[in-house]
């Protein structure tokens, strides 16, 4: 029998999490809820003393693996590199199943967030981008075109 009974949730540290939360919602994301998390509970599991940070959950469309988006108040939030690229340790990208790939994509562009690459094209299955969105997320949208 598995240790693990299901996917639960990604976590991303973010600066701003007002920013990066209504990116998710645009995306289609709904909030479930939020908190202010501080206590000697958070600072024994994240090994960080008096720690307090913000978070909000968010739920895909359909239900599903959640996005934990945390801001921390105490101690100051370490920068990662904003232009990462796909070479570089920890979490590459979050990728999410698009229908209209090209229309996500103008969107994002008009609000700023702009391609890593370009869109490329898997055989005759899938169009996919990465989008470099606040603080420097990497968003992986695909669309299957088979």
């Amino acid at each position: 029998m598995s240790p693990i009974r299901r996917f639960d949730h990604v976590g991303i540290t973010v600066r701003d999490l007002d920013t990066v939360t209504a990116f998710f919602v645009g995306l289609g994301f709904e909030v479930e809820g939020g908190m202010r998390m501080e206590g000697e509970f958070v600072d024994t599991v994240i090994g960080i003393p008096n720690s307090e940070s913000e978070m909000v959950m968010l739920v895909p469309p359909g239900g599903g693996t959640k996005l934990e988006l945390s801001s921390f108040i105490r101690p100051d939030h370490e920068p990662g590199s904003p232009a990462a690229m796909s070479t570089e340790l920890g979490l590459r990208n979050v990728a999410f199943e698009v229908d209209d790939l090209q229309a996500d994509v103008d969107r994002l562009a008009a609000d700023g967030y702009g391609l890593v690459g370009g869109i490329g094209q898997y055989e005759e299955m899938w169009r996919m981008a990465y989008v470099r969105g606040p603080d420097g997320i990497i968003v992986a949208l695909a669309q299957r075109i088979d």
